[in-house]
């Protein structure tokens, strides 16, 4: 077959009649980064990017995800950003982080190494 039989596809055959196209199928959306459990403890860790650290912390309600990033950026002097559910802080700051939520009362573990 040359390169101009490969564009060709049947839309009538004499034998069957009209050929229906393949149908494509959708494949799942990829998921990125690892999945945390619902188990209502907040989970501090920390990641290496390029050639630095953050400090991940996940568990948080949607509602106070805001808030408790701009507090824990005033705690630990540093920017940081909170989206799709995640608090990021720049460098590693996870000891103050666990102290300032079991201070809170809430439960939180150091999650990864």
């Amino acid at each position: 077959m040359n390169r101009r039989d490969d564009n060709v596809r049947i839309v009538y055959s004499t034998e069957t009649g009209f050929v229906e196209p393949p149908r494509e199928t959708k494949r799942p959306p990829k998921k990125k980064g690892p999945t945390v459990p619902d188990d209502g403890v907040i989970r501090v860790g920390r990641e290496k990017r390029r050639a630095s650290s953050i400090t991940i912390v996940h568990g948080l309600e949607a509602r106070e995800l805001s808030e408790v990033a701009a507090t824990l950026r005033k705690l630990c002097g540093t920017g940081g950003t909170a989206k799709n559910g995640v608090v990021e802080l720049q460098g590693d700051h996870r000891d103050r982080v666990v102290a300032w939520f079991e201070e809170k009362g809430r439960r939180v573990k150091r999650a990864g190494g």
